[in-house]
């Protein structure tokens, strides 16, 4: 491993151990949302809703944040977005991950399953 790129991890790990919950979760928001976004198209309410619930209640995305990363990975060409009828009969803009937000998602969490693995070693009792 280049010496730069583990300084860089060592670094990132120390800050990381450091922040708080939400802090963590700033950080990460892009790839939940990609996460959520995998296997299906999705709107905001229900992207929310699944990351609060798959993280034991840890993250809920304020409504603001949300729609922030939703814009700032539309621009970047991660995401797409369209109109469709919701089963109440309200419209929702629809969410879809794009091939190359599938490809920048998968990336992700091969990066944090090796930042993961590295913290539970450094914390090993």
């Amino acid at each position: 491993m280049h010496f730069r790129y583990l300084d860089r991890l060592c670094i990132l790990y120390y800050n990381i151990l450091m922040l708080n919950k939400q802090e963590i979760l700033r950080g990460l928001t892009d790839t939940l949302i990609l996460g959520q976004l995998y296997s299906k198209d999705s709107y905001g309410y229900e992207i929310n809703k699944q990351i609060h619930q798959k993280s034991s209640s840890l993250f809920q995305l304020t409504e603001a944040t949300l729609y922030t990363a939703f814009r700032r990975l539309e621009a970047a060409g991660l995401l797409t977005s369209y109109w469709g009828d919701g089963d109440t009969g309200a419209r929702r803009r629809y969410y879809s991950i794009t091939k190359t937000g599938k490809k920048l998602y998968r990336e992700n969490v091969n990066d944090w399953e090796e930042f993961s693995a590295a913290i539970s070693g450094l914390l090993e009792l």
